[in-house]
């Protein structure tokens, strides 16, 4: 019982009007609604208090030549002065920033200082009301009904402020009017008490509405400034907080980090278990992240898989990686999803205010810089940034403003690597290499300029490019040669690229069976879900389909039951040691009579030597490439092979 009454009285004088009926809120809000409420207080208390030096001052006139004339002059000016001092304080404090949370002990403050001035009201009809003359009698009753209303005026929103101020009025009024015995005293005393329960009333009205109005406020920027799934702060919150950090910085040099994380291999829980699972993923992890955290910093969602963390008030650059490590460990333990363990890593990229930036866009795009080259490092990686991240990146923008004028300026072409039937001993089609000379850096290596257009969506025209070309050069050879053109991840986002398909094989009027796409596993896998319908919408158009970099994936097997592949092609790290490796060697024979039983081709990447095609020869394999059959050679050298040698055979022994 005793606690809870000290829980009540606490509420009360908190301001809080849970204590009146209203419905609780958590601190953090009732924080926020108090900060609200002193606000308001505060913007009305210097003209309030300029106003109670003025009545002080009204008082000592009027009572001049009242027997009590000292002690109202004592008391006027002891009331004055401290009006004056509270006003200019509170004047001063409206110039500094407007707090978002105020707590409990500042508003027990404010409610003692109504009561303090509000007893001071309270002594005046009791101490000088008697004495008074008729003149100055009607003043003190002007005065204190002025003092109840702009008590109640000024502490509208904040009814237990404002029964701490009216009350002493009330009580020294009463006090006054009931010791005289006067009939008209007692119509006066009624007409007080009739006038504070309006005024209380009022005050109660307007405290209630002026709660219910800052909790839809507050809702409304909660929901601007909060992520729906993980109740964390979303872009918009971390930008303003990443504002407020650069103005610490600027106005007292306050250093902080900023610390950009990324889930590696996201893509893959939504692909392989749903969104839902994938939705409840991101709850947990961010339910971790938030636990790795100091109590005044909150980690924000600004993406789908991607997470920022200010880190103020930094001191040493080792404090931002020991948070950054524990956001690493925080991934040591698997997420339960869908009753199943997921093991997952975050990589992270951090950099530090002011050295690597003292605007927002330079520390976003350095920390974003950062973060790039902590995911091409490895799973799991931390990077701070460096300059020379960003020289890579302006190196790599430019690389991409080249790019886009590359098939403009006739830069881009193709090169074809062919592929030998080995029971037959002849050439049974080509795979198509896009290669790019530069016009100042010379030849760049499609391993530099294929990441470059498939992160600025460049790869959809260079792949709409590849396709035209490589069915006109098709056209030009024999039709049983068929075509090998390579497929990026990125270009199954675009749908587009069927319709683009089948334009290209109708303009040089080739059969679809001649064009083979080439795709890899773990594309598959691990980046877009759409990839099997589109690859289902190419089968029925009647092209072939080739899987590319056999075992070196994670379910090879089963994307053999799903896809009726044309023909698998193995590794070449498995051709390579199959002649000094046993396990590689059986790994190369496992494949070739798995393809055999369920009628799919093979075909062996990177044969270098004559032993290597032998042993193949040996194991029933299909089809070999490498640079033992031929090296990627131009359209003119691959026409000029065929016309000199219509039967395709080639001896490559």
């Amino acid at each position: 019982m005793r606690t809870h009454l000290r829980s009540y009285f606490a509420t009360l004088f908190a301001g809080d009007l849970a204590a009146f009926g209203a419905p609780p809120a958590d601190e953090a809000l009732a924080g926020h609604i108090r900060a609200e409420q002193v606000s308001l207080v505060l913007g009305y208390s210097f003209g309030i208090m300029l106003a109670n030096a003025c009545n002080a001052l009204v008082l000592a006139i009027a009572l001049w030549q009242s027997p009590d004339w000292a002690f109202a002059l004592v008391w006027a000016a002891a009331v004055g002065s401290a009006a004056l001092f509270f006003g200019l304080q509170a004047r001063a404090a409206r110039r500094i920033a407007k707090p978002q949370f105020v707590s409990r002990r500042t508003m027990y403050r404010l409610v003692r200082n109504a009561l303090a001035l509000g007893t001071a009201w309270g002594v005046v009809p009791v101490a000088f009301f008697a004495n008074a003359s008729s003149g100055a009698q009607l003043v003190i009753t002007c005065l204190c009904a002025g003092m109840l209303a702009g008590g109640a005026f000024a502490f509208s929103t904040i009814p237990i402020a404002a029964i701490a101020f009216t009350a002493p009025i009330f009580v020294g009024t009463a006090i006054c009017l009931g010791r005289d015995g006067d009939f008209v005293y007692l119509l006066m005393a009624v007409l007080v008490l009739v006038y504070g329960s309006v005024l209380l009333r009022g005050v109660f009205v307007n405290a209630f509405e002026f709660r219910r109005r800052i909790i839809a406020q507050h809702e409304a920027e909660r929901t601007v400034r909060q992520d729906p799934l993980t109740h964390l702060p979303n872009r918009v919150a971390f930008n303003e907080a990443l504002n407020g950090a650069l103005n610490r910085l600027a106005r007292s040099g306050e250093e902080f980090a900023v610390l950009l994380l990324d889930l590696d291999r996201f893509k893959e829980v939504n692909d392989r278990f749903g969104h839902p699972a994938g939705d409840e993923f991101l709850v947990q992890v961010a339910a971790r992240l938030q636990r790795c955290t100091r109590a005044a910093e909150h980690v924000a969602r600004i993406g789908g898989d991607e997470f920022a963390l200010i880190m103020s008030n930094l001191t040493r650059p080792e404090d931002a990686l020991a948070i950054a490590e524990r956001f690493v460990a925080a991934f040591a333990e698997p997420f339960p999803i869908d009753g199943l363990e997921v093991n997952r890593t975050i990589s992270i990229g951090i950099v530090l205010a002011p050295r690597d930036g003292s605007t927002s866009h330079d520390l976003l795009k350095h920390v974003d810089i950062a973060l790039y080259r902590a995911k091409k490092s490895a799973p799991g990686t931390i990077c701070f940034f460096e300059a020379s991240d960003d020289r890579s990146a302006r190196d790599r923008r430019a690389l991409q403003r080249d790019l886009e004028h590359a098939i403009e300026a006739d830069e881009l072409f193709l090169v074809y690597q062919p592929f030998l039937d080995i029971r037959k001993g002849r050439v049974t089609g080509f795979e198509a290499l896009l290669r790019w000379q530069h016009p100042t850096r010379g030849l760049i290596p499609p391993t530099v300029f294929i990441p470059i257009a498939e992160e600025s969506g460049l790869i959809h025209q260079l792949g709409e490019w590849v396709i035209r070309r490589a069915c006109t050069m098709l056209s030009r050879w024999p039709d049983d040669i068929r075509i090998a053109v390579n497929f990026s991840a990125v270009q199954f986002q675009n749908v587009g690229i069927l319709q683009t398909i089948v334009d290209a094989l109708a303009e040089a009027n080739v059969a679809p069976n001649r064009l083979e796409i080439e795709i890899t596993e773990s594309m598959l896998i691990s980046k877009y879900g759409s990839a099997p319908a589109i690859l289902h919408a190419l089968l029925e158009l009647g092209l072939t389909v080739a899987l590319d970099d056999f075992g070196t994936g994670f379910s090879s097997l089963t994307y053999l039951r799903k896809l009726p592949f044309s023909r698998i092609k193995i590794d070449q790290s498995f051709i390579r040691d199959m002649l000094t490796q046993p396990d590689c060697a059986a790994i190369v024979k496992s494949v070739i009579g798995l393809a055999q039983e369920l009628r799919i081709g093979v075909v062996a990447e990177g044969v270098e030597t004559a032993d290597q095609l032998e042993y193949l020869r040996q194991t029933s394999c299909d089809e070999v490439q490498g640079y033992l059959i031929g090296r990627p050679m131009s359209g003119s050298e691959i026409s000029a092979l065929l016309d000199h040698n219509p039967q395709h055979s080639v001896h490559a022994a």
